[in-house]
């Protein structure tokens, strides 16, 4: 699933209910829904927000694509993998090269249907 709309749609919020509500489900817990089928979940990665790492000496695009890759090394089919406004830490052309790219490979290495490619605001 591909998540786009305005500065401030509540496209993170979304994101974030995504992976709670697995982990509630996943832990015997109720979950806030009339009805829910969730399948097995192996781990659930996130990738939102970053900034520099100034003690390392890493730029905000560095933190960001180490994180991505580490997601994109350890993620499985069972995997659920939730990445928001990636490439936010260099330009609009190369983010949105980025983000293509980062979601064809999930969607070539994971389950299509548990995965949220990256969001990309607008």
């Amino acid at each position: 699933m591909l998540l786009t709309g305005p500065n401030m749609g509540g496209k993170s919020t979304y994101m974030r209910q995504v992976a709670l509500i697995v982990l509630l489900a996943h832990t015997g817990c109720f979950v806030p829904a009339d009805a829910a089928t969730i399948g097995p979940v192996d781990q659930i990665f996130t990738r939102i927000g970053a900034s520099d790492d100034l003690a390392s000496n890493r730029s905000t695009f560095m933190v960001e694509m180490s994180e991505t890759a580490y997601i994109l090394h350890h993620a499985t089919e069972q995997s659920i993998v939730l990445m928001d406004e990636v490439g936010r830490g260099t330009s609009t052309f190369d983010g949105l090269a980025l983000a293509h790219a980062i979601a064809e490979h999930l969607l070539q290495k994971t389950n299509p249907s548990a995965c949220l490619p990256p969001t990309i605001s607008s």
